[in-house]
């Protein structure tokens, strides 16, 4: 039985203590991971390395990420050989898909679940080991609420969730049963907190985040298009990009307008996932390649330098090597410019995990194996055509010996030699080829080199 209640907090009871955080998965999970390490900054609690011997280490999990029970003990063990008598408490999607088997985790001292875990320092009033881990999550259906958050960490581009949960039912998929129903927040407030964090952090990128982006407003009487469009009249920010969006969900009129815009850049994430029409049916996706084709070939008409990148799953069951040669040849005639290759694993309460047919693991690599060649072929072959052109790129802090970082607007990865105070900073460059595989070297204009 899991119980799902708030308890109430003496900040009398809280001395610093040092509070350790680590996530794994998407990016939602990196927003809502600084969502919550911001409500115990506000507590006094210190933020420090899984290394510096913390007080609590929070976990936060995934259900996508393939054996996520192993990943979570292996995280658990290594904690407790940090800091053997922390206190340790794991969150996500994978802690509300399966509490009992995390609760049984040796170390573990307290599992919240989907509605549970942005409540969590209301479960501390003490933080001694436990003999038995404790245990509250809501059951899936009372998960209605939504927790705006965004990432907290880089200097230069910050991840803003917008929408949270999925109506959607692909075979394979157990984010609607992690995550509850599709929901976001009126437009009116995701503005607001969109204007409160650029006042608040030095940024120049805004990436919109969430389970099912391109869903966003629908159950408000609102849409994704306009929430686009009032973000598009933010000051203080340059750069907004969408993460992901569904290709059914892209419409012309997202495309054109993106387009137009001075902010949104030319950067789209769709998921296809196969590209055989059996397989997509077999997965309960909400469109064809037909479709997809029509998007990708929309996209370039109006943006021909966007950048479009693909997650693709192989191995489903039922795939046969005619299956995944269709998709191999559509992706390969495909214009795109980079993959996501997903080696299919069945998870527990989904229909896909019934079926039969199953493909032996070796096949499954094998053909994750060819789909990341043909990925590191298309991403070079969309870096080469910016060889000896010019265009703009956002700095980072990302150090590597004497080089630093950044990304063009049409998502090419580039370095330069470091040079601090480029951080955070938009400036035209122009590319050429490097030593280094896999990037593109960008030489500064004459004035930003100086400074």
């Amino acid at each position: 039985m899991y119980i799902c209640a708030k308890i109430s907090v003496n900040s009398e009871n809280y001395p610093p203590k040092k509070v350790c955080f680590h996530t794994l998965g998407c990016k939602l999970n990196f927003s809502e991971t600084s969502e919550i390490a911001r409500s115990f900054k506000s507590l006094g609690y210190q933020r420090v390395d899984f290394e510096e011997f913390p007080d609590i280490y929070v976990i936060n999990t995934c259900s996508v990420t393939e054996n996520a029970d192993k990943k979570c003990k292996s995280l658990v063990n290594k904690a407790l050989r940090v800091s053997p008598n922390a206190f340790i408490a794991i969150i996500g999607c994978y802690a509300q898909l399966k509490p009992d088997e995390i609760a049984s985790i040796e170390g573990v001292d307290l599992v919240l679940g989907a509605n549970e875990k942005f409540n969590l320092p209301n479960f501390l009033n003490q933080i001694e080991k436990k003999q038995q881990a404790e245990v509250h999550a809501c059951a899936i259906n009372e998960v209605n609420t939504f927790m705006p958050s965004y990432s907290g960490e880089d200097r230069t581009r910050v991840f803003f969730k917008i929408q949270d949960g999925c109506d959607y039912s692909c075979s394979f998929c157990t984010i609607p049963l992690a995550r509850g129903s599709s929901r976001s927040a009126p437009i009116s407030e995701t503005i607001a907190q969109a204007q409160k964090l650029i006042a608040e952090k030095n940024v120049s990128e805004l990436v919109l985040t969430g389970v099912n982006t391109g869903d966003f407003g629908r159950k408000n009487g609102e849409s994704f298009l306009a929430l686009l469009k009032e973000l598009d009249r933010l000051d203080r920010i340059d750069r907004i990009r969408i993460s992901s969006i569904e290709p059914n969900l892209l419409s012309d009129d997202i495309i054109a307008f993106c387009a137009t815009s001075q902010k949104f850049v030319p950067h789209f994430h769709i998921p296809l996932q196969s590209g055989s029409n059996k397989i997509l049916g077999a997965m309960r996706r909400r469109y064809r390649k037909e479709l997809y084709t029509q998007r990708v070939i929309e996209i370039l008409r109006n943006m021909p330098d966007a950048a479009i990148g693909v997650d693709v799953i192989v191995g489903f069951p039922g795939e046969s090597d005619a299956d995944f040669l269709d998709t191999y040849t559509f992706l390969n005639e495909l214009p795109i410019a980079y993959l996501h290759v997903f080696t299919y694993s069945e998870r527990d309460h989904t229909d896909a995990a019934a079926m039969t047919d199953s493909v032996p693991m070796q096949t499954r690599q094998q053909r994750s194996e060819m789909l990341r060649i043909l990925s590191e072929k298309k991403r070079h072959a969309f870096y080469e055509r910016y060889v000896n052109t010019e265009r703009n790129v956002l700095w980072e802090a990302e150090k590597d010996g004497k080089y630093m970082y950044g990304f063009t607007d049409n998502y090419i990865k580039v370095q330069t030699p470091w040079s601090e105070p480029l951080i955070n900073k938009i400036v035209p460059c122009r590319l050429s080829k490097s030593e280094e595989q896999g990037l593109l070297m960008a030489s500064l204009p004459v004035s930003d080199l100086i400074s």
